[in-house]
C-alpha cells in the first residue's frame, strides 16, 4: 500500500452488543450487578483466607489467588464495557486496546495454570495425604504460583510479538465489547496467517495442556477414591474436589469453544456471550461455589460477620 494512503489508527470503536437502547440499559444493569457481586464476593474470599488461620492451607492459598485473578480480569474488561454502553463514540485508544488485550490474556492464562496447580494440590491431598504437608509446603506453593505467572507470560509472548508490529491502517471498528484477539486481527491491513496460527497454537497448548494435567490428576484422584472402603470416606474425599471440578468445567468449556478453533470470525456474536460467561458470570459464581459447599469457609464467614456485628454494637 502506498505510504500516502495509509491511515494511522489512533483508537478503536468497540461495537459491544448493538441492541436497542432499552435492551442496552437492561444489559448494563445486569452486568453492573454481576460485576459488583463479583468484586464483593472475591474480595471477601481473599480477606477470609488472609485473616482466618483456619484457612491458612495450600488449597485456600490458591483459591485466594484465583479470586484475585477474577477481580483483575473483570476489572480489565467490564468497566470499559459499562462506560461504552452510554458513550456516543464507544472508543478505546490504540494503546489502551493493546494493553487491555495483553493483560486480559496474561491474567486469563494464569488462571488456567492456577486451576491445573489446584488439581495437583487435590491429587497430593487425596492420593498422598501423609506426605501432603511435606510436598505442599510454603516454598512449593509460592514456586507454583510464580511458575503460573511466568508460564502464562511465556505462553502469550509469541502471539504478542507477532501481533504488536502489524499495521492498522483501515477500519477501526471492533465487533466485540473488548479488544479480543480475533476481531482485532481482522482489522490488520497485512497478512495475518502467521499471527493467527501463533494465536491458535498458543491457545491450544495452554488450554489443552493444562486440561490434560487436570485430567491426569483427577484420574488418579478417582482411582484412589474408589479404593476407599467406606462410603462416607469416599463422599468426604470427593466433596473436596466438587467446587474445583465445577469451576474447571465452566472455564474450559467456554474458553475452548472461543479460542481453540482455527476459524473464529463467523460466530462472533456467539463468542460475545461465551466471553460474558468467562469474564462476568463465572467470576461472580466462584465465591458461591467455593463457599456454599465448604464448611470451613462458611464457618469463617459466619465468625467474621459475628465479629463485625459485635464491633458495630460497641460503637
Amino acid at each position: 500500500m502506498d505510504q500516502r494512503n495509509k491511515t494511522i489508527v489512533t483508537d478503536f470503536i468497540l461495537l459491544g452488543f448493538q441492541n436497542r437502547k432499552e435492551v442496552e440499559i437492561l444489559l448494563f444493569s445486569a452486568f453492573l450487578l454481576m460485576y459488583v457481586t463479583s468484586l464483593i464476593g472475591n474480595s471477601m474470599i481473599i480477606l477470609l483466607v488472609c485473616g482466618d488461620y483456619r484457612l491458612h492451607s495450600p488449597m485456600y492459598f490458591f483459591v485466594a489467588n484465583l479470586s484475585f485473578l477474577e477481580v483483575a480480569i473483570t476489572s480489565t474488561v467490564v468497566p470499559k464495557m459499562l462506560a461504552n454502553t452510554f458513550s456516543l463514540t464507544k472508543a478505546i485508544s490504540f494503546a489502551g486496546c493493546l494493553t487491555q488485550s495483553f493483560f486480559y490474556f496474561l491474567l486469563g492464562s494464569t488462571e488456567f495454570f492456577i486451576l491445573a496447580v489446584m488439581s495437583f494440590d487435590r491429587y497430593v491431598a487425596i492420593c498422598h495425604p501423609l506426605r501432603y504437608a511435606i510436598i505442599m509446603n510454603k516454598q512449593t506453593c509460592i514456586s507454583l504460583l510464580l511458575g503460573s505467572y511466568i508460564g502464562a507470560f511465556l505462553s502469550i509472548l509469541p502471539s504478542s510479538i507477532l501481533t504488536a508490529p502489524l499495521p492498522f491502517c483501515g477500519p477501526n471498528v471492533i465487533n466485540h465489547f473488548f479488544c479480543d484477539s480475533a476481531p482485532v486481527l481482522k482489522l490488520v491491513c497485512a497478512d495475518i496467517s502467521l499471527a493467527e496460527l501463533a494465536d491458535f497454537v498458543s491457545s491450544a497448548v495452554l488450554l489443552l495442556g493444562s486440561l490434560l494435567l487436570t485430567g491426569v490428576s483427577y484420574t488418579y484422584i478417582i482411582i484412589t477414591i474408589f479404593r476407599i472402603p467406606s462410603v462416607q470416606g469416599r463422599q468426604k474425599a470427593f466433596s473436596t474436589c466438587v467446587s474445583h471440578i465445577t469451576v474447571v468445567t465452566l472455564y474450559y468449556g467456554s474458553s475452548i469453544f472461543i479460542y481453540v478453533r482455527p476459524q473464529k470470525g463467523n460466530v462472533m456474536d456467539v463468542n460475545k456471550f461465551a466471553t460474558v460467561l468467562n469474564t462476568i458470570v463465572t467470576p461472580m459464581l466462584n465465591p458461591f461455589i467455593y463457599s456454599l459447599r465448604n464448611e470451613k469457609v462458611k464457618d469463617s464467614l459466619r465468625d467474621g460477620v459475628y465479629k463485625y456485628v459485635i464491633m458495630l454494637t460497641n460503637l
